[in-house]
This record gives C-alpha cells, structure tokens and sequence, in this order.
C-alpha cells in the first residue's frame, strides 16, 4: 500500500501522454543523407582544419555525416542514420536494394540503428581519404557528361527508407549539393522530380535540403529546386510562391556542419489532439514545445557477463509487506488522511427527497480510491482537447500572464480534412481584429486542465526562408494567487555622463544581429558529459585537456577591444556619489549584535576569563584577525590568547 502522504501521485507509467499513436512519432528519428557525388563535389580543396592536405565537398559532407552519427551515439542511440550517394558509377552490392534502387545511386550505409562499428567503418575511409585525396574519386566514382534525374533519386529515397526505416519513426532526407541546375531546360525531368517529391512528403518524409555554394560557383535556388522543392502551404492557391523556407545555402563548406547540428534535433509534436470551436464543430492540432531543457539522457543498468555487456531489464514490482508477496498495480488504493469525522448516515433525513452521495467510512479508517478515480478527480472527466470558450481584446493580456512557457499548436490534416483551411481563417480573423482567444485545454490525459490564452502570430518571414510560422502561442493563464504585488522601491539613478561612459564599452563588445548562434554554444557540463560517454562508446581515450568549454568568454578579446575603456569607466564610477551610496534597509529581521570588541577580549584575557565568552565571539575575533577560526572552544581560546600576547 502506497504511503498516505502519497496518494494524490500516480506513477509516470501510467500516463498516457496522447490519445493516438502519432506520439510515438518523435520516439525514434532517421536521417537518410543523400549526397551528390558529381565532378564538382570531387573538385579538390585546401583543407582549413589540416595543413598539407587536400579535401573536397564530397569528403566534408561525409565527415558532416560522420559527426551527427557520433552525437547521436549519446542522444539518439534508439535513432537510425543511412547514406545514399547519387551521380556516380557504383552500384549498389545491397541485396535488399540492389533490384530497386535506380542506376547511377549507390548505397553506402543501409538505414540502421546508430551502432559504433558502422561509425568507425567510415571513420576510417576519411582518414584514408585524407591521406590519399583521390581515394572517393576512385571508390565512388562519377558520373560524367549527364546527371542522374532528380526524380529517380528521391525514387530510391523513398525505398530505402521503405526497407529501412521504422513505420513510426520522423524520417527525413538531409539533401546535400552544389548543383544549382542539374537539368538546363529540361521541362519534363522538373515535373518528373516534383511528382516524385510529392509521392515522397505524401509518405510523411521531409526534405531538408543543403545547398554548396563557393565564392566562384554561387548557388541559385531559383534555376531549378525553387520549382521542386515547396513549403508547406495554407491553400493550394499559394503553391507557386518559389520559396525555400527550409533550404539553407552555404557560403563556406566548413559550415555544413553547424547546418547541420541546427536541424538535426527533429521537429517533435508535444500532444497531437482535437480543437473544438463549437459543438460539432471540431479541427486537429499539433502543440510544440518552443522552450526545452537540454538534459542528459537516463541511464541504462548492465549485466557483465564476462566476455561482454548486456543491458539489463529492470521492472517494478510492488510487495506486500505483510504477506510479502507480490501485489498486482490494478489492485493498489490511494489514501489520505482526513481531520474530520467520518460520516455515518448518508440517508434522506431531511426530507427533501435527495439522498447525500458520499462514501461512508467506519470509524477509525481511511478513505481509499482506485487510480481511475484519482485520475478522474485531476482530469474532471474531460478528455485531452481544446475548448475555445470565447474572444477578449489583445490588449487584455497582460506581461505577467506568461507565467509558463507557451505551446505552440499549428493544424494537423492528417486527422480531420479542412483543419489547415479552418485554423487559417481563425487565425487570420483574430489578426484581423486584434483578438486573443480564451480555451480550456486539456494536453494529456493525467494532467489537470487548465485555463489558456491563445495568441495569435502571423507569418513573417526574412531572406532566404520564414521566421515565425503562422500558428497560435497557448499560453496558461495563472491563477489570482499566483501573482504577487512586487514592491516598488525606487533606485539610485546613474548620472548621464557615467551612461555615457558605460555605453562606449558596452557597445564595442555588442554583438551584432545574427552573429550569435545560440546552438553554437552548448552546454559545456553536458558536452563534457557527453564527450566522455563518446569516448567510452568508441574505445577512444577522454583526454579532458582537448575539450573546449565555447561558452568561455574570450578574455583577450575583451580587453583589447575595451580594455581601456572599462578602467575608465570603472575610475568614474569611484568618483559618482549615487554608486557609492549604501541603501539603508528597514523593516527586515536582523540577528542581534552579539560581537564584542578587542579592548573587551583584552580585559577579558588579563584576568584569565576568556572562557566566558561563546564560541562565535570568538570565531567573530579570530576571523576579523585573519586567523583561523577551526577547531574546539579551547582551541579558539589558546588561539586568542597567542595573538594577544603577540600584539
């Protein structure tokens, strides 16, 4: 039996986060990346990272390819990675895909779960390829004086990940190329590749393309993929808008990379369930957490068996203490204890023909529920969904509303047919008019719900794709006890010429806009975390000095370029009045004075009495001494007395 000061906790277990399978989308991610593999991508470079040696396009996204894998080892063992090459001569030994998959592609890594022997295979065709630069030009060799049809390459996309790829996993294809137009004024092969697309997105797999460009080779997505490669649109007139939301141009290849890492993690629905507008009246909605704190992963129990190590299956098993013996979890009750007297009589002794609905406890005992009814009690009966319940004017949500993180909830048409059409009409109404919506949402089925405000966003976009997609911001409102009235105390208000001084310093070390990549920056407790377990996976050995903490300010940097500058500021900031003023607090519970003073001690020592005095008038004396202050009372006292005698 559960404790009683736990009854109202149910165990994780039993929650069921959504009320269909599409939450087990996010559970499992595979990436396919399809690389180009056509004379331009074989081209040789200077490498940036090794002197004296030579690489390419081809090589680095290979590398590129290598490193997800080897994050993944640690955050997404569960996730699977393949490699497709296309426009090279090779063809596949793959018996699985060797009948199917079109000519002029090759697979070089089947879609498999993360395993460090795949990982280490092409670790080492790099490094071979770093020695020897013609190495991938021979081992995938390309194809000259015409290019593989765009079309058939996202046909053996679409089967290898058909073989390969978990039902319900996120699939996705990281597309990666330097070429800007592989079909000059060929009408016929842009219809063929944009149908086959569409067969491909229709099978619920997104593209994610990485387009190569150079200083002497730009790339324009205009010539040939801004015809193929379309973003998801509100209505079907919108289709030939020619923009690439999703597509990202790189200047300079040693940056596929750091592309790479921003749309690694996959875009992973919270909840998935209906938005009823009115009765009858009902659309589907995905929620998104914007906001999410990067964790390390659960730890797993092994077995050592001696030549290996097996990871072990652990359960939970509820005991009897009385009977010590195994308890079945549907037959557990949940309790508390009640300060009150246990009812007696529930009949009709009023008369007014209505009987008290209560459950009558013999006295002494506790009432106990099942977990459905505790269930029942946090959910209200009510099933995972959102209730618009009316409209207020914006202008009502206040700042201190957002008390949690907001979800953001976009249009799910894979469940009710017109929700993209409807949610975009509400939307655009609700911009129109300057109003929020109010809902009762209900996300998971034991959670409690909770009163929201639906905000709206329009779409707005920037330069090469969108920024913030068109969508709704569910924000739970607090209740009246969850805000409190700060205090409003008014502070020292520096002088114009010490903000002047600060702003000078200030603004040489400001970032400019863009220039600071958040996901560039990682956590640098879980990278090290992350970076040992890597090692470990790998049989590499951790060598601690190697890791680079990249959220460590560059100090050298900073004084050079404001170095001067801050000490100025600093030397005016000893001389203003209002910094050097100390705010006299009132009001607050202070400890009573209990410290004495060296000519108290010293009268104190002379006649041999320092015994009288408490361990922290002594420890007070010591520490204002600069002495230590360790050890027992007689200690401290033959402590004091040496330094006495000494001054």
């Amino acid at each position: 039996m559960p404790p009683f000061d736990n009854w109202n906790i149910i165990d994780e277990e039993e929650e069921q986060e959504l009320q269909d399978a599409t939450f087990f989308e996010g559970k499992r991610d595979v990436i396919l990346f399809c690389v180009d593999c056509s004379e331009s991508m074989h081209e040789l470079r200077d490498d940036p990272n090794y002197e004296d040696v030579k690489t390419s396009h081809l090589l680095t996204a290979l590398e590129a390819a290598m490193q997800i894998q080897k994050k993944k080892v640690i955050v997404g063992p569960n996730d699977s990675v393949g490699i497709v090459l296309f426009n090279t001569t090779r063809s596949s030994e793959t018996k699985n895909h060797a009948t199917e998959i079109k000519k002029n592609s090759f697979v070089y890594q089947p879609i498999t779960i993360i395993s460090a022997p795949a990982i280490q295979e092409l670790i080492q065709l790099l490094d071979a390829a770093r020695e020897d630069p013609n190495l991938l030009k021979s081992t995938f060799p390309p194809l000259k004086g015409k290019k593989m049809p765009m079309g058939d390459v996202f046909t053996s996309c679409n089967w290898v990940l058909r073989d390969g790829a978990p039902k319900t996993a996120s699939k996705r294809v990281f597309l990666i190329t330097d070429d800007d137009n592989p079909h000059p004024g060929s009408k016929q092969l842009v219809t063929s590749a944009r149908t086959t697309l569409l067969d491909l997105t229709q099978s619920g797999v997104q593209i994610e393309p990485f387009f190569i460009a150079t200083p002497e080779k730009p790339f324009e997505p205009s010539k040939f993929y801004s015809s193929v490669l379309l973003p998801n649109v509100w209505n079907d007139e919108d289709e030939d808008t020619g923009v690439l939301p999703e597509s990202i141009s790189i200047t300079r290849i040693e940056d596929l990379l750091s592309q790479m890492r921003f749309h690694e993690v996959p875009k992973r629905a919270m909840f998935s369930i209906p938005f009823q507008l009115a009765d009858g009246f009902v659309i589907s909605i995905k929620g998104y957490g914007l906001v999410t704190e990067q964790r390390k992963g659960t730890y797993k129990y092994f077995v050592d068996l001696g030549d290996r190590m097996e990871v072990a299956n652990s359960r939970t098993v509820y005991v009897d203490e009385d009977q010590q013996a195994e308890v079945d979890k549907t037959e557990m009750l949940y309790g508390m204890a009640l300060g009150g007297a246990p009812v007696e009589d529930v009949s009709d002794d009023e008369g007014d023909g209505v009987d008290t609905v209560c459950r009558a406890v013999p006295s002494g005992k506790r009432p106990f529920y099942t977990a459905d009814e505790i269930k029942s009690f946090r959910t209200l009966d009510l099933e995972p969904g959102i209730k618009l319940l009316g409209f207020k004017d914006r202008t009502e949500l206040a700042f201190e509303d957002n008390v949690k993180h907001s979800v953001f909830i976009y249009p799910d048409e894979s469940k009710y047919s017109g929700s993209k059409r409807t949610f975009a009409a509400l939307l655009k109404k609700m911009i129109e008019k300057k109003k929020i919506g109010l809902v009762l949402a209900l996300t998971r089925r034991n959670t409690a719900p909770v009163f929201c405000a639906m905000l709206p966003q329009a779409e707005s976009g920037e330069e090469g794709g969108w920024n913030d997609p068109a969508g709704f911001h569910i924000i739970p409102l607090p209740f009246a006890d969850d805000i409190r009235a700060a205090p409003l105390d008014q502070a020292f208000r520096a002088p114009d010429e010490l903000k002047d001084a600060a702003r000078v310093w200030i603004d040489k070390l400001c970032v400019k806009d863009g220039a600071y990549p958040p996901d560039s920056y990682p956590n640098p407790a879980l990278a090290y975390h992350n970076a040992q377990l890597q090692a470990s996976a790998f049989r590499e050995e951790f060598d601690p000095e190697a890791f680079e903490d990249l959220t460590r300010p560059k100090y050298d940097m900073i004084h050079k370029r404001a170095g001067n500058l801050m000490k100025e500021w600093k030397r005016s900031l000893l001389t203003d009045e209002s910094a050097n003023i100390v705010p006299v607090t009132t009001g607050s519970k202070r400890k009573a004075d209990v410290s004495v003073d060296e000519a108290e001690i010293r009268s104190k020592h002379e006649v041999g009495a320092l015994a009288k005095l408490r361990v922290d008038q002594l420890k007070d004396f010591l520490k204002s001494k600069s002495q230590p202050v360790s050890g027992k009372k007689a200690e401290l006292i033959e402590r004091v007395s040496d330094w006495l005698d000494a001054h």
